[in-house]
């Protein structure tokens, strides 16, 4: 994963710009980063290691001209390195390449343009790019015409950005199976991954579809289809602010987001009247499919739990990543329910296309415009804000608001929804106990091994607090339904083991309970989360988190989840962890 931004300004350095830009993508994950610009003649610096230091020792912002491209990488072919790091060039350093993506077939177009005299300086599968468009040039070609046949050479996804010397006020940008928005401003234009990139500049996006090609230069945007013909492309208006991009005085983004999900699911509460409306228009169905990766596929089992139970229609939950092995049943009668916030995930988009016109299909996302939204046939937007910490807290928290509306219109018991309304308050009743989950996180923060048990709806709530903590923390965590613990799990469990009991009042509560006593016997150290007038529990724990006693099982999964967040934030920031760029993680995952 990396990102790229690409901007011709007016009368101002891009440098500055691109560096500004391309910072708010670290959250992307990266291990080098680059800058080209061009006037003259292209300069280039880059480096590996993190901005700030690369620009302390190279002073990026020094580079001269008012356009060019800038690129955060994150290893995939190759080593982090100085060579390594883009942008790229050909052989004349008249071309610079910045590209996101895999190039499947690099090795036998560096054969072949070995072969024809080409010089390779790095170990990268990106280099070829400047390399083919170098050699389409030579026969000729301007930048655009050379870009779209070099891409035409390519097997695999690129999202990428291109300059030339010789065409000094003008950038190419392209796409396939990685994502690549335009932006439109005052005189100034923009190419980037994602929004935040450029929301300090514009909010006024355009997503370009697969095998687009985007011009920008002097005169404006210029979007052409594969052939070559311009295309008119719709102008989304993002309603977010630079602000919200923004740590706000907080220490990490990651913590910032955990205490704004309460306004998370607020703002996504409102979309209630329009999930209402695609629920009216739903045919009969008689199956429903999720289908998600990560902390989306655990709001996906609560949606499993919520459906069965209150829609009454067999629900399944699958990895997008393992779709295409169990899709042969799907049929029309069928609605297959995608989960990805950033409408970019690679396995997830490729689930959706291999299902699209054989099942219905609807997307729940909370970015609008995204590839997913354009090919589901439905659409949900949670309204989450933009998410900057790898680790997803108020994105999750927004997608299992969503999944409760749609199951609350599906059921049609819409007394629900009074209950779902009442959640924001339970939550900042929890944020306010923050001060005593941190000394919980001090108590535990060198435990080599943690445990997360639950029933029921806090069977995937024991799974994402798992998955945080091992996200964030370098802790290997894991997360089991309690009543598993006999057929394996026990046999972990020993003398002050840390065991994270999930058990509201309801339904599973004694059945959990029961499983806490047998991790007590063995030596654990439980921490509980359970009702403030939950005694038995609190007989149980050494250390205990408290919830209001009104709080249904039923929509436990989103009040619970919030300590569990705080308890890995925490134990990162304890532990000397940037809890915002855990290693080898990056946020939207658009590669396989």
């Amino acid at each position: 994963m990396c990102g790229i931004i690409g901007c011709i300004l007016n009368n101002e350095k891009a440098a500055p710009v691109l560096l500004e830009c391309v910072k708010r993508l670290e959250y992307r994950g990266y291990d080098s980063i680059g800058i080209a610009t061009s006037g003259s003649d292209i300069t280039i610096k880059k480096d590996k290691g993190k901005i700030d230091d690369v620009q302390a020792n190279l002073k990026l912002t020094d580079l001269p001209g008012e356009m060019g491209i800038a690129h955060v990488r994150w290893a995939t072919h190759g080593l982090p390195t100085k060579e390594n790091a883009h942008p790229h060039t050909d052989c004349k350093n008249r071309i610079a390449v910045v590209h996101n993506g895999i190039i499947e077939n690099y090795k036998e177009l560096k054969s072949q343009l070995e072969k024809e005299g080409h010089i390779f300086k790095s170990e990268t599968d990106t280099e070829v790019i400047p390399h083919l468009i170098e050699k389409y040039m030579e026969q000729g070609n301007n930048l655009e015409d050379a870009t779209r046949l070099a891409i035409g050479d390519l097997k695999g996804s690129y999202a990428l950005a291109a300059i030339s010397r010789d065409e000094p006020n003008k950038v190419v940008g392209a796409r396939k199976e990685s994502p690549l928005i335009v932006g439109k401003g005052t005189g100034e234009y923009f190419i980037a991954s994602d929004v935040p990139a450029i929301l300090k500049h514009t909010n006024k996006v355009i997503y370009l579809e697969d095998n687009e090609m985007v011009i920008l230069s002097d005169d404006g945007i210029t979007i052409k289809d594969p052939e070559g013909k311009v295309i008119e492309k719709e102008i989304f208006v993002i309603d977010w602010t630079p602000d919200m991009a923004e740590k706000g005085g907080y220490d990490h983004f990651m913590l910032k987001e955990i205490h704004e999900q309460p306004k998370a699911v607020k703002n996504t509460l409102r979309e209630a009247s329009e999930i209402k409306k695609i629920v009216q228009s739903f045919p009969k169905f008689n199956r429903i499919c999720f289908v998600a990766c990560g902390t989306s596929y655990h709001a996906s089992l609560i949606g499993k739990y919520l459906f069965e139970n209150l829609v009454g229609i067999s629900t399944d939950v699958t990895l997008a990543s393992e779709f295409e092995y169990s899709a042969e049943t799907l049929d029309e009668n069928t609605l297959v329910i995608v989960i990805t916030q950033s409408g970019e995930t690679a396995d997830t988009l490729k689930a959706l296309r291999l299902v699209n016109h054989k099942a219905k299909t609807l997307a729940i996302v909370n970015v609008v415009g995204s590839t997913v939204t354009r090919e589901a046939e439905y659409v949900v937007y949670t309204r989450a804000g933009p998410e900057i910490g790898v680790a997803a807290t108020k994105t999750y928290i927004s997608q299992l608001t969503s999944i409760y509306l749609l199951a609350i219109c599906m059921s049609g018991r819409m007394e629900l929804l009074e209950k779902l309304e009442s959640i924001p308050d339970h939550m900042e009743s929890i944020l306010e106990n923050e001060d005593f989950i941190k000394k919980i996180a001090c108590k535990y923060k060198d435990a080599r091994d943690f445990f997360f048990i639950g029933r029921g709806f806090s069977y995937p709530t024991a799974l994402e607090g798992a998955l945080k903590l091992k996200e964030i923390t370098y802790i290997h965590a894991e997360g089991y339904a309690s009543g598993e613990l006999k057929h394996g799990p026990l046999a972990l469990i020993d003398d002050g083991v840390p065991v994270v009991a999930v058990v509201p009042p309801g339904k599973s509560h004694d059945k959990t309970l029961s499983n806490v006593e047998e991790v007590n016997a063995r030596g654990a150290r439980v921490i509980g989360l359970g009702s403030s007038k939950d005694e038995d529990l609190r007989s149980e724990t050494q250390d205990m988190i408290e919830f209001d006693n009104g709080i249904d099982e039923i929509f436990s999964a989103v009040p619970y989840v919030i300590p569990l967040q705080l308890l890995s934030y925490y134990i990162s920031v304890m532990k000397g962890i940037d809890p915002d760029k855990p290693k080898n993680l990056a946020k939207c995952v658009t590669v396989e």
